[in-house]
């Protein structure tokens, strides 16, 4: 029997800062778009996406997997899709930012709770499953 996960802040703050962006990414897909509010709250979904991308980076095993390269693709993307949208490309700005959220942070997201995974780890272990 193995000694359950102990979360450490570093993974505490990646996996909140994940729910958080996950959550806010939802709200701002259906509520409408081009207003303050909604600049304010891409701004901050921004923040929480950057971070749970450059703190991946300190996150690892014994060396660092695809989903670290899925954090560098994500930062250059952020840049991109606020660019885009301060250029007011606004289909391209959509598309990357709807691409983002679905991609690097659904379907990444429940690659890193697989249970093999560090995070996955951390939450089975947090599960009182066995």
């Amino acid at each position: 029997m193995t000694a359950p996960y102990t979360w450490t802040p570093l993974i505490a703050g990646h996996a909140l800062a994940a729910v958080a962006a996950v959550v806010l990414g939802a709200v701002i897909l259906v509520r409408r778009k081009g207003t303050i509010s909604h600049r304010a709250s891409g701004w901050v979904w921004v923040t929480l996406m950057g971070t749970v991308a450059i703190s991946s980076f300190w996150i690892f095993q014994q060396h660092y997997s695809w989903i670290h390269g899925l954090s560098v693709f994500t930062l250059v993307m952020l840049v991109l899709g606020v660019y885009r949208a301060r250029t007011h490309r606004v289909q391209a700005h959509r598309f990357t930012m709807l691409g983002l959220f679905c991609g690097a942070l659904l379907i990444a997201g429940l690659f890193t709770l697989a249970p093999n995974r560090l995070l996955g780890k951390a939450l089975h272990g947090a599960l009182p499953l066995t």
